[in-house]
């Protein structure tokens, strides 16, 4: 995203706009989806190479003030642990498997989703309900949002500024 400026163009997003059921075309078009990181910025990479997490005070930030901006948010996916745990009030810690097999929990407001990163491939092998269960509800409730005319913009990611 850092190298092109445009979320989830590359094989992470392929894998989540097949979950989704989405072409790109559709997933791009910023009259009906919103892409909304929870950092709003790329944080950088560590010294190994991995992406940083992102930012602490972006999302208590801006997420509000941008949210506010939507004129009626029919659903949110909530994509990997930081919009899940920014989001999500949690009682006690639980794991990312977890936390996205009480789905049905979250709804009609969040659908919570792993990140779709090359990890998720041996996860999603693991968890066979993931596919068989969330998936399917999952295309059905983006098919009905995107009937109704989902959302009118989509916030810009922008650099982060040297700390």
């Amino acid at each position: 995203m850092h190298e092109t400026g445009v979320s989830f163009d590359d094989r992470s997003g392929d894998r989540l706009r097949d979950w989704l059921g989405l072409d790109r075309e559709t997933f791009y078009d910023e009259s009906r989806v919103a892409v909304m990181p929870i950092g709003l910025c790329y944080p950088g990479r560590d010294a190994k190479g991995a992406d940083l997490p992102p930012r602490r005070e972006c999302a208590p930030l801006w997420h509000k003030r941008l949210r506010a901006a939507f004129p009626a948010i029919e659903l949110t996916l909530l994509v990997g642990t930081y919009a899940i745990e920014y989001y999500l009030p949690r009682p006690r810690r639980c794991s990312m498997t977890e936390t996205v097999a009480r789905w049905r929990e979250f709804l009609p407001k969040y659908f919570v989703l792993p990140h779709p990163s090359w990890h998720t491939i041996r996860w999603q092998r693991d968890n066979p309900w993931f596919e068989d269960e969330a998936l399917p509800e999952l295309r059905t409730r983006i098919g009905r949002v995107l009937q109704t005319g989902g959302l009118s913009r989509r916030p810009r990611s922008a650099p982060c500024p040297r700390r």
